[in-house]
């Protein structure tokens, strides 16, 4: 008998746990020292699908349950059409602070009511003026005043026609502020780099009447209105006394970054011609974005804001492969195009399925647009001025063609002329005989006053010439020159042994080999003995520079038969860079540079190169 009494009250027992645990399970503990604490494992939410249940009527349900949730990740019920209630129950040990703020970090919901343990009532939401707002925050900010000692509950009560993302977080005042302070500091750079470039590329258009760099313009605006929806900015500080439009910012302002990305991407990559059949359905998804703009107005707001998720979630993989297309065709500038366009689109597909509630929403997820956008407008950027460099490229040459148009027509002249040239030719002979003579004089006078005798290589006055226009050039273009001198390893050693017959034809054969390493563009000068200095124009980085001087190194470490005689000479390189950084380095700086990152390479031992560091 004792045992079956035992066994009962065990059993009872384990029931009594079981049936506690669950309750105590969602109970968020406060201490002292916490500074906040994310709620959304310890919510326990039910689902009102009549939208009809008051607050005395949840407090008597016994059917709440909690969310599962991980990591980082918020509340996310997709889009969904009834209003869900929260429970949160808060046990603060003693000495803890009374006065929290409970934060909803989702500012694009429709409506929020807040019911504390004090029985007070506060409501916000998108469709509220910001005046209304218990806290003037970007999102929505609650007052919470915990009871001096036991449990404290709150509830909230949640509408929205958008995505029904919940994420939540209880704080102390001071942790707020600061954590605030960040949050706004962040967005203010963001959107500051943002404005800055569409402006940038506005002016742009006013100079160029390029219409790429117009819907570029009006694609980085349309993605700032949605971006400022989406971060309550809009609703703050642009329309806080308009919640109507507040309301519809957040997808009519994606739906129109969609239109314009999509016409950006044909105007971009020419798809209209490139890939004729890729361009069709691009066409057509800024057709449906279009649509989509206007969808909110005729249409219930949740349809249109998942037409406008699915539609963005489908545009970047078109856009994506429009890119890889165009890439394989050579197009210009389609390579960095596609990788910032695959960051800003991986972006927006994460933020649209996390609308659909696909993926979880986490710290990554909710930020995911900003992310990929800020990466994606600087990298554009370069790709826009890539296709400035295309164009300059083609006018370039359009020129050169109508430059050899004009000699051809002067050659036909010259032609037409050349029967009354022959008829006075024996007249003028001898004055023509010696103008040719003065001619080569002056030929043979300017190649020894610019050309170095033993080498043929520029001298020092012609080095010194081509160094100042590299140099004026680089500040107009905006690119990277770089001056590399060369100094032999092993020459001293064979001039003293085999004479200086032998030294001089290994020094011509140094400057062929140098010639030969570099474009006809460069310049290669000989300084005297055996320094050498080389002038490389229309540079990427110090990468291309660093590539072209280890070419030199391997090209000089290669053995050279002089007059019978196997020789092995060697070279340490210098390198200085020439960038916007610097535009104000003269050119003898510049050259002391590299002569001081070629005593470097020397005391790091024979046959390497090394790069001027400041």
């Amino acid at each position: 008998m004792l045992r079956f009494l035992a066994l009962l009250f065990f059993l009872l027992h384990i029931g009594a746990v079981s049936a506690l645990a669950p309750d105590e399970a969602h109970v968020v503990r406060l201490m002292p020292a916490t500074r906040s604490v994310d709620l959304a494992a310890q919510v326990q939410v039910l689902e009102d699908t009549a939208g009809q249940l008051s607050l005395a009527d949840v407090r008597q349900r016994s059917d709440f349950r909690p969310v599962p949730v991980s990591g980082d990740a918020a509340l996310n019920f997709g889009y969904s059409a009834s209003a869900w209630w929260l429970r949160i129950d808060l046990d603060a040990a003693p000495e803890t602070p009374r006065d929290w703020l409970l934060e909803v970090a989702f500012p694009t919901l429709d409506s929020v009511e807040y019911f504390g343990p004090g029985d007070e009532r506060l409501a916000a939401g998108d469709r509220q003026p910001f005046s209304a707002r218990p806290l003037a925050h970007r999102n929505f900010v609650f007052p919470v005043r915990l009871h001096e000692a036991g449990r404290n509950t709150l509830w909230l009560r949640i509408v929205s026609e958008g995505t029904l993302t919940v994420p939540l977080r209880l704080w102390q005042p001071e942790a707020f502020r600061v954590d605030s302070q960040t949050g706004y500091a962040v967005l203010s750079m963001y959107y500051g780099m943002l404005l800055a470039l569409a402006l940038y590329n506005l002016l742009l258009w006013f100079s160029l009447r390029d219409h790429t760099y117009l819907t570029y313009v009006l694609f980085a605006v349309c993605m700032a209105i949605g971006q400022l929806s989406l971060n309550g900015l809009g609703n703050e500080f642009l329309w806080p006394d308009w919640p109507g439009w507040g309301n519809l910012a957040f997808p009519v302002g994606f739906a129109a970054t969609g239109l314009f990305g999509a016409l950006f991407t044909r105007s971009f990559l020419g798809t209209r011609r490139n890939v004729p059949g890729l361009d069709a359905v691009v066409s057509g998804l800024a057709v449906l974005f279009a649509a989509c703009m206007l969808l909110p107005l005729a249409a219930p707001y949740r349809l249109a804001a998942i037409v406008t998720s699915l539609t963005g979630v489908s545009f970047s993989l078109v856009a994506v492969i429009a890119g890889v297309r165009c890439w394989r065709l050579g197009h210009p500038g389609a390579r960095v195009f596609l990788i910032a366009w695959t960051l800003l689109l991986c972006g927006v597909a994460v933020v649209g399925l996390r609308n659909l509630n696909v993926l979880p929403t986490t710290l990554v997820t909710f930020y995911a647009m900003q992310i990929g956008s800020a990466l994606e407008m600087l990298l554009l950027s370069f790709a826009l001025a890539d296709r400035i460099t295309g164009l300059r490229r083609d006018k370039d040459l359009a020129l050169a063609e109508a430059l050899t148009a004009k000699q051809d027509l002067v050659d036909t002249l010259q032609r037409s002329e050349a029967d009354l040239a022959r008829r006075v030719a024996e007249r003028t002979g001898e004055l023509e005989s010696a103008n040719a003579r003065l001619r080569e004089n002056e030929r043979q006078l300017q190649a020894m006053v610019h050309t170095d005798p033993l080498t043929g290589l520029a001298n020092r006055l012609l080095l010194e010439a081509r160094l100042q226009q590299s140099m004026q050039h680089a500040r107009r273009t905006k690119e990277n020159i770089a001056v590399l001198l060369v100094d032999l390893d092993r020459f001293k050693p064979i001039n003293d042994r085999y004479g200086h017959a032998i030294g001089d034809e290994v020094l011509r054969l140094v400057a062929e080999r140098l010639r030969n390493a570099v474009r006809e563009v460069d310049t290669v000068a000989r300084l005297g003995g055996d320094e050498f200095v080389i002038v490389l124009q229309s540079l990427g980085s110090v990468e291309d520079a660093e590539r072209i001087a280890a070419k030199i190194v391997a090209d000089l470490a290669q053995p050279m038969r002089v007059l019978g005689l196997p020789l092995e000479v060697g070279a340490c390189v210098g390198i200085a860079l020439f960038a916007n950084a610097n535009g104000e380095l003269s050119s003898a700086e510049l050259l002391r540079r590299a002569d001081e990152a070629m005593y470097g390479a020397k005391n790091a031992g024979r046959g390497s190169y090394r790069v001027f560091k400041a």
